[in-house]
């Protein structure tokens, strides 16, 4: 088979895909990197419905014809959608910071109650800077370099984005749920998440490695939820060995 050297990185929730910009600097040397923005941020135009499944089949119109997906949060759950639509598309799958489930449920309990979601969502329309700025702090908390970290968390944020858009983002991490349907991600895998994470907890990307059957699961100990940002050279080094470059 022909070797693959296009990888897509696929933002989270709030974000633009500068978000990326450390991490696309060091991969660059050894692959086509691209960095699309989600539909509804930056300059895509959304989508209808602002459906996960809508989500993927999104990006992967615009994706090459086979390529390595890694995607960050909200963008995970995107690119494990778009891993189970595509399978012949989506050569190799990393995963930060991702969960099969965001919300609690029954057996499920290494998740956010549905009850903080719907209240951070009346808060995001009350008080859009003040809730953002609360969501960016979450993010970098317990990170060993949060400082740098929340600044480049600061500096990526999508003020541009619609608020119907950030809701219905919310709305999809409410409702999503795969973590029946992982079981049929064929490709390798490979989940990285940060031990300090507050956002969401390192036990469901622990599980969601289990489930998947082809990953393995690598915890990065002095980082929250965005290890990417917090150590981009061991993250760029385990994603260049995982991908084959």
């Amino acid at each position: 088979m022909t070797e693959v050297r296009d990888v897509v990185l696929l933002h989270g929730w709030g974000y633009s895909s500068r978000i990326w910009d450390g991490l696309a600097e060091r991969l660059v040397r050894r692959f086509r990197v691209h960095v699309p923005d989600l539909p509804g941020y930056g300059s895509a135009p959304s989508s209808s419905p602002y459906t996960l499944e809508a989500l993927a089949d999104t990006v992967a119109r615009a994706a090459p014809r086979r390529c390595h997906v890694v995607g960050w949060s909200l963008g995970g759950e995107v690119a494990l959608a778009w891993a189970m639509r595509a399978p012949r598309q989506v050569a190799r799958l990393a995963l930060i910071a991702t969960t099969p489930c965001f919300t609690r449920r029954p057996g499920w309990p290494c998740a956010t109650d549905g009850a903080v979601l719907e209240e951070f969502g009346r808060s995001l329309a009350a008080d859009r800077a003040g809730t953002m700025g609360r969501f960016v702090g979450a993010q970098g908390k317990g990170d060993s370099r949060r400082q740098q970290v929340t600044r480049v968390l600061e500096r990526a944020l999508d003020a541009g984005v619609a608020g119907d858009v950030l809701a219905q983002g919310l709305a999809v991490l409410s409702a999503a749920d795969v973590r029946r349907a992982v079981f049929s991600v064929r490709q390798p895998a490979l989940v990285l998440h940060g031990a300090r994470d507050r956002i969401v907890s390192p036990v469901a990307g622990r599980r969601l490695a289990g489930r998947l059957p082809q990953a393995r699961f690598c915890l990065l100990r002095a980082c929250a939820h965005a290890p990417f940002v917090s150590r981009p050279r061991q993250v760029a080094a385990l994603l260049q060995e995982f991908l084959g470059g």
